[in-house]
């Protein structure tokens, strides 16, 4: 790793998670470019932004069975 890309490694680990995973999202898409890419970047994003309103106590957990209720659907058990 050269000094210059040690450096912006550093840089990036201190970035907030959601903004690093969005980063790593990217750098991965770049080398495909697909349209799919920027989607998985976002949804990526949406998901690390859910789990820290999670930590905080913003969002609540809810089971199968709720989560299948609110959707109006049964559970699916294994």
């Amino acid at each position: 790793m050269t000094d210059a890309t040690h450096k912006l490694f550093s840089k990036a680990l201190a970035l907030p998670r959601v903004e690093r995973a969005t980063l790593i999202e990217e750098l991965l898409a770049s080398f495909d470019g697909g349209p799919r890419a920027s989607v998985d970047a976002a949804w990526a994003a949406e998901s690390e932004e859910r789990l820290d309103a999670y930590d905080r106590g913003e969002l609540k957990a809810h089971t199968l069975e709720e989560a299948a209720s609110i959707g109006g659907r049964p559970a699916e058990t294994q």
